[in-house]
């Protein structure tokens, strides 16, 4: 059973005002109202900390944890069941960083609920109960099952309660607490699931109570579970749906889902046109008073020229215009102030709020174009095409850079040829009258032209203006300076080539188009490209000074071409020019000719023979056909040489003998035309007679090829061969001139004895101190050295010069003959060889002492005197062969 038992509840009332998001405890104290008797495991309150980075974890401790203890989130439950008394009044909490061990603390004060009176604790006493239903028992063996449904209704609890918290509900008890000590416990989102600690229930006595103030723009509803297991968890009850209904109130106002709304209309609508269409939302509840809202314009801005332009239906929010008379050139934009208010537009009760409507007036075409004056000016010179003659200005009051604002022009009268145009400049609508096509002022000298101007887009119905404006442009043309022009051109005539110098063929004249201008005009030659003509500059007389020729080169397809130029006296002056083509009739000027000029035949008659045809420079019909035929002398040419037409361009030339000498023949052939008079000429056939296979082919190669050189040929053979003649003599000159400059550089020295190549230069020669000792006295002339007689007495080196007298050496003349160089040399020679005081060499060189230690001794060992055999040299026979005539020398070899 479970009954409605009216009761006062137990009540937790949280105070303090909501700070900035500061790390910590929001409130100082917290308060609770509790009834005296505290229960085990009885909620009493929830405290909040503000965790602003939500990274920080944090753990409660009470300073009477004997009597109270605090949850991870933040409830505080009683530890033991006591009475309230003034000694556990006011306690507080503790909040520690478990990771920087930081600390908070806040103060809990309690309070007792006041006494009640006498009827209110009878009343009290009625408390709302929801008891478990009876399970199905058995009796004789059978399942008897409750005969009546139970049903439990929704709690309805109002948002936004003011507590105070915890604020007791109902009451969960089940028929078997009476034999078993329960517990009760509730889940589901808004208990054990999140938002978690909304509800809480006292598992001792079954009391449902809610902590805090609830949202029910948050939730509307909350679907919890009641359960009742005995002190070991054994569940005793099936567990019971309880559902709490979130109770709406007014606590949202209306907001609009756009602070400002854009929207437009044509001007001239009329009234009842649909505009806009603004929406406002309340979160609360839309089936209840608190969510019903009602439009309504506060103000118009401006007022002009009606202030109530617009309504709106305060239920959909759509705005309509209400009166006539939108005009975009007068008004473009209203401002209106719309307000929605919930409670139906309740005024006194109701929540409102405001947004602005901006309504935009656009244009139709109202306004037609209007020309600025009646008629334009404008003037242009004559011949001159896309160039601007008048600037026509239209004006128009409808939106600018609109199709109701753009003009297009046109020109409905006074230009029946169509030289005149109009276009409509972007950026200002001005109309640009230009020329279309050349005027010419000697035949209009001015045009009244008529032109109209509309809109891209037709006016609008209703518009009493005429729907387009028309203006009157008056162009003058201007008189210019125009260029001379031949008339025809080109100018074609028939003249006979061969014409002399001096012929006169035709007069060719400019005309001016400027007839209202007393003008000459002059002419002269511009192209001529084979110079046959002349021009007269004042009449134009054109005279040959060449004679004609339709072979030249200079004519293509029997036409020549000259051009001429005609200036006038003009400001400034202008100039045409003018072509003359001549076409030229042929005459018989020009002799046939043999082609081919060169060919090749057999020695005997068969099996081969030469075709040939004619070549003429004339046409038809001075040229083909053509007669061949042989001269009469020389005589042999008829007799080797017979001709045979085979039509009336080509004939046929053969052997007339069997045998013909291989070799180059001049044929001379007679070829006539068909001119009137023909023309006859005596060409020359050459004829290389060769000694052929049995195909036809030469097999005398060596002589055809040396037949068949030109004379260039030849020439430029001969020149090659001189050249090289040249550069071969310039080449044998060169190198005897080398070979003389060699001998004289050699002085006749066997280059067996050349012992240059091999001898090398070093940077260290000497041996040491006793090298360094020597006469340098050596290396002056013999006949400057003066005797060493001041030397001490004792032990000599072999390269000083010894104490005798001195031998006479010969002089040489101070310009000596070059043939008696090796005579002197050898002179030389033999004096040092018989001198005992020179030095052991057989020039007046003077070699390092190259040390004491060296294989090969030092050279100062030599001895230049003719008993050279006291030393041996057979090891400089290992040196090479040069060494070798050295160590026959000094060494008494027979050489």
């Amino acid at each position: 059973m479970h009954g409605w038992i009216p009761s006062p509840q137990a009540s937790v009332e949280a105070s303090g005002e909501i700070a900035l998001c500061k790390t910590g405890f929001p409130e100082d104290v917290y308060s609770a109202v509790l009834s005296q008797d505290v229960h085990e495991g009885q909620p009493l309150l929830n405290v909040k900390f503000s965790n602003c980075n939500g990274k920080r974890k944090v753990q409660y401790e009470s300073s009477e944890p004997a009597d109270f203890k605090v949850d991870e989130d933040g409830m505080v439950y009683a530890v033991r069941s006591f009475p309230l008394s003034s000694e556990h009044a006011k306690f507080l909490i503790y909040a520690q960083d478990k990771e920087t061990q930081e600390k908070w603390q806040v103060a809990v004060k309690l309070s007792l609920k006041p006494t009640l009176p006498e009827d209110a604790v009878k009343e009290s006493q009625e408390i709302e109960e929801i008891v478990f239903p009876r399970q199905a028992t058995k009796h004789n063996g059978h399942l008897q099952r409750q005969k009546r449904d139970w049903v439990i209704p929704p709690i309805n609890l109002p948002e936004n309660s003011r507590g105070p918290f915890p604020q007791e509900l109902v009451r969960i008890r089940s028929d078997r607490d009476k034999n078993l000590s329960l517990r009760y416990s509730v889940t589901g989102p808004g208990a054990d699931q999140p938002p978690t600690g909304i509800f809480i229930i006292n598992p001792i006595s079954g009391q449902l109570s809610v902590t805090k103030p609830l949202d029910r723009e948050l939730i509307a509803r909350f679907h919890l579970r009641a359960h009742a297991v005995d002190i070991n968890g054994n569940q005793v009850e099936n567990p019971i749906d309880i559902v709490i209904n979130v109770i709406d109130m007014n606590d949202n106002r209306p907001e609009f889902l756009h602070q400002v709304w854009n929207g437009t209309v044509p001007e001239g609508s009329k009234p009842g046109t649909y505009v806009m269409t603004v929406t406002a939302i309340d979160a609360d509840d839309p089936n209840a008073l608190n969510g019903m809202l009602r439009y309504r314009i506060l103000s118009q801005a401006p007022s002009t020229p009606s202030p109530n332009m617009f309504t709106i239906n305060n239920e959909t929010g759509d705005i309509i215009t209400v009166a006539a008379g939108l005009d975009r050139e007068k008004v473009q934009q209203y401002t209106l102030i719309i307000q929605a208010t919930d409670m139906e537009g309740n005024p006194t009760y109701g929540l409102s709020n405001t947004a602005t409507a901006v309504i935009t007036v656009t244009d139709v075409n109202d306004n037609p174009p209007e020309f600025t004056a009646m008629t334009f000016y404008g003037e242009v010179p004559e011949n001159r095409v896309d160039v601007i003659v008048a600037n026509l200005t239209v004006t128009d009051k409808d939106q600018p850079h609109t199709p109701a604002w753009n003009a297009m022009y046109r020109i409905s009268g006074g230009d029946p040829t169509g030289r005149f145009a109009i276009q409509t400049d972007p950026n200002s609508n001005d109309g640009l009258v230009t020329v279309a096509k050349p005027i010419d002022f000697e035949t209009n000298r001015m045009f009244v032209l008529t032109v109209a101007a509309e809109n891209q887009v037709p006016l609008a119905k209703g518009i009493q203006h005429p729907p387009q404006s028309t203006a009157t442009v008056s162009v003058t043309v201007i008189d210019v300076n125009e260029n001379p022009y031949f008339a025809p051109n080109p100018k074609i005539i028939r003249q006979e080539e061969g014409l002399h110098a001096g012929t006169m063929l035709t007069t060719f004249t400019a005309q001016d188009p400027d007839r209202y201008m007393q003008q000459n005009i002059r002419y002269t030659k511009l192209s001529d490209p084979a110079n046959w003509l002349k021009i007269d500059p004042v009449n134009g007389q054109i005279t040959t000074i060449a004679v004609l020729d339709r072979e030249s080169p200079n004519v293509k397809n029997n036409i020549y071409n000259a051009t001429f130029l005609a200036s006038d006296n003009g400001i400034p002056p202008m100039s045409g020019t003018g072509t003359l083509q001549i076409y030229l009739l042929d005459i018989n000027d020009n002799a046939p000719q043999v082609l081919p000029q060169e060919a090749e035949t057999c020695e005997t008659p068969d099996p081969n023979s030469i075709n040939i045809t004619a070549l003429d420079y004339d046409i038809d019909p001075n040229a083909g056909p053509f007669a061949f035929d042989l001269p009469l002398s020389p005589v042999t040419i008829k007799r080797n040489w017979t001709i045979t037409r085979l039509n009336g361009d080509f004939a046929q030339l053969n052997l007339k003998i069997k045998f013909l000498e291989a070799g180059i023949y001049e044929v001379p052939i007679i070829i006539t035309d068909s001119g009137n008079p023909p023309k006859s000429n005596i060409s020359i056939l050459r004829v290389k007679v060769c000694q052929c296979d049995s195909n036809g082919d030469c097999t005398d190669v060596d002589r055809i090829v040396g037949a068949g050189l030109g004379t260039g040929a030849i020439i430029a053979i001969l020149l090659c061969i001189i050249i090289l003649l040249i550069l071969v003599l310039m080449f044998v000159v060169w190198m005897k001139r080398r070979d003389k400059e060699r001998q004289a550089k050699q002085l006749l020295i066997d280059p067996e004895d050349d012992v240059r190549d091999n001898i090398l230069k070093y940077d260290e020669e000497g041996g040491g101190e006793e090298d360094q000792d020597y006469d340098l006295s050596q290396l002056q002339q013999p006949d400057t050295v003066e005797p060493d007689a001041i030397k001490p007495v004792g032990i000599r080196r072999l390269d000083e010069r010894p104490i005798h007298a001195e031998p006479q050496y010969p002089v040489r003349s101070a310009a000596p003959h070059p043939g008696d160089i090796g005579d002197f040399i050898n002179e030389g020679l033999k004096a040092a060889d018989n001198d005992p005081t020179a030095p052991p060499y057989d020039s007046l060189l003077v070699f390092d002492y190259e040390g004491s230690g060296s294989t090969a001794g030092s050279l100062s060992s030599l001895n230049s005197s003719s008993s050279g055999g006291e030393q041996d040299y057979d090891y400089l026979n290992d040196w090479g062969p040069r060494f070798k005539k050295l160590a026959d020398m000094y060494g008494g070899g027979d050489d």
